[in-house]
């Protein structure tokens, strides 16, 4: 079947260093990049919305549109701060999924030509099971973890769609970046839900090791406590 075509549009791009920007998430971006202040600069005086392109190495201090991803995100700019050292804070809010078909750094900013990257759906017994679980898997990591508020619980199981949903999660994930960018990367939404199962998975198994560890250090220094609580009685008496 041959791809829907869709429209393209050209956006200020911002390479990111070291973080992924899911659609649907709010959060903070700090710029100090003379190119990426451009950007927001075109951004503000055009009205327009920007897209967030993860580099492919964090450690490229100028990077080139070779080393930017080509899936990243369309993101609204809420609001902009400028700090006293220079540079620049930034609220974005994600908005969708998009595939850079050619980025051009060579003028004051990064600008992509940008085309919606469509989200496969699924439906059926299958997509409720992958739902299902994935959901389970995640009240599991979130009570192992204790860093994830339990309203967070709540906020996630009432998502109906199931694309927000697995991003919700990822983005509650200690991913490495990598990992991050590739549940951006899968645009089809089950085999997101799969991948993000797989990651959770380990995940899990290595808090359960954690826990154990846990366990057994806990033990050992209630022995210990114990032991020298006993050998002070024992020279009093």
């Amino acid at each position: 079947m041959a791809r829907k075509k869709t429209e393209c549009i050209t956006l200020p791009t911002l390479p990111l260093r070291d973080m992924v920007v899911y659609p649907h998430m709010v959060l903070p971006l700090f710029v100090g990049r003379s190119k990426s202040v451009a950007a927001l600069n075109a951004v503000a005086e055009e009205e327009q919305n920007v897209f967030l392109l993860a580099q492919r190495n964090a450690g490229i201090e100028d990077p080139t549109p070779e080393d930017l991803h080509q899936i990243g995100t369309v993101a609204r700019v809420m609001q902009v701060l400028k700090l006293p050292d220079g540079t620049v804070k930034v609220l974005v809010e994600g908005i969708s999924r998009a595939r850079a078909l050619s980025v051009d750094g060579s003028g004051d900013y990064f600008f992509a030509q940008v085309e919606a990257a469509e989200e496969g759906v699924s439906e059926g017994r299958d997509m409720e099971a992958l739902r299902r679980t994935l959901l389970n898997e995640f009240e599991q990591f979130a009570k192992l973890n204790k860093k994830i508020p339990a309203e967070v619980l709540g906020t996630i199981s009432g998502i109906e769609d199931n694309g927000r949903l697995t991003d919700t999660v990822a983005a509650h994930l200690q991913l490495k970046l990598e990992l991050r960018q590739e549940v951006l990367n899968r645009v089809d939404v089950a085999e997101r839900m799969e991948f993000l199962l797989g990651q959770l998975d380990a995940e899990l198994d290595i808090l359960q090791v954690e826990k154990r560890i846990r366990g057994r250090v806990k033990k050992q220094m209630e022995k210990s406590q114990r032991n020298y609580y006993l050998n002070e009685q024992i020279k009093a008496i």
